[in-house]
């Protein structure tokens, strides 16, 4: 446990403020209002904060720089099409049906940068349904995310997860290998929260529903369970993190494979981004995609990063995998450097 200092977090029209406490899990914690960064790789961070405001006006806006030149990428298209190939050769063995296969692209960031200015931008470029601002210097995070996707939504006994798969620019592009993704993982998440749901709760809601979001159209499905009264958030997340949409399955063999293939830490990218209020039983967690966050190199310079991916089947066409990669990239990284006007 650790103390904490100034900062605010975002997320629509609920703005928190005053963080008093750090944590790196919630086991025991049974009340406050916690702001939550989970990385991909399993660091867990919760800062409780003290002023809630719920119906908070829009943010004051603040200026952003576009940022010059090309972003790095930690796959180029060469290593992207080898690993969707090893990926293949791994279904072909046995051990895996399919894995979310990513890249993350990084641009050097001036010390001066406030990402509450591009977390304006991409409000009025890029809205999003789980759109948060997490700025808690003193836990380290610095995060804007546009993120289409619901990790798990809490209400009371309810726990939901609305898992993403499924890409393309129009629903006529939207490939039978996209369905069956979607289907893939919403097994996967049903045998998720059935480990901490009561029996015979756990239902799939709705089934490769399209969703239209900036420049492209998801499939995305709703599986919700009620919850075991004993179980916690230790034990919710121990059972479904990390989301297995930008996993895969089985997902055992999936984060081997995302180990061998991916050479930079995922980070906040593809964990968890959110809050949990542990006074009202409520809670909504997404999962960090379209998400921007900022860090140090080991020589100290600060950094702006984005990830980005694909999920890759049998069916996957190597080249079509890194497309996909760039389209959901483009909007994004494009408003971030000023290509793209919001």
């Amino acid at each position: 446990m650790e103390a904490a200092a100034s900062g605010h977090v975002r997320f629509g029209s609920l703005v928190a403020t005053e963080p008093v406490e750090v944590r790196h899990d919630l086991g025991g914690v049974t009340s406050g209002f916690w702001a939550v960064v989970a990385e991909f790789e399993g660091h867990f961070t919760a800062v409780r904060l003290d002023h809630v405001v719920r119906d908070a006006p829009p943010p004051r806006p603040v200026a952003w720089a576009p940022l010059e030149g090309e972003w790095a990428t930690s796959l180029d298209h060469a290593a992207y099409v080898e690993g969707v190939q090893e990926v293949r050769r791994r279904i072909a063995d046995g051990t895996v049906y399919q894995v979310n296969l990513c890249r993350v692209l990084s641009h050097e960031l001036p010390e001066e940068a406030d990402l509450d200015g591009l977390a304006s931008l991409l409000a009025r470029g890029n809205p999003a349904p789980h759109a948060g601002r997490v700025h808690l210097p003193s836990a380290g995070l610095d995060v804007v995310c546009a993120s289409p996707e619901a990790f798990l939504l809490r209400d009371g006994d309810r726990l939901e997860s609305r898992p993403i798969k499924g890409t393309a620019t129009s629903m006529p592009a939207m490939l039978p290998k996209d369905y069956a993704e979607n289907v893939m993982i919403v097994d996967l998440v049903r045998n998720d929260l059935s480990h901490v749901c009561r029996p015979g709760t756990v239902q799939v809601d709705h089934l490769c529903a399209p969703e239209q979001h900036p420049g492209m159209v998801h499939l995305v499905s709703s599986v919700a369970g009620r919850l075991r009264p004993e179980a916690g958030w230790d034990e919710v997340l121990a059972a479904t993190f990390p989301p297995g949409s930008v996993s895969g399955a089985p997902k055992h063999t999936a984060l081997q494979a995302i180990g061998d293939l991916e050479p930079l830490a995922r980070g906040p990218y593809c964990g968890a981004v959110g809050w949990v209020d542990l006074d009202r039983g409520t809670a909504e967690l997404a999962v960090g995609i379209r998400t921007f966050w900022a860090d140090r190199g080991g020589d100290g310079r600060r950094w702006l990063r984005f990830g980005t991916g694909a999920g890759i089947t049998w069916g996957s066409d190597p080249e079509g995998e890194w497309e996909e990669t760039r389209v959901k990239a483009a909007r994004l990284v494009g408003l971030a450097s000023g290509k793209v006007d919001p």
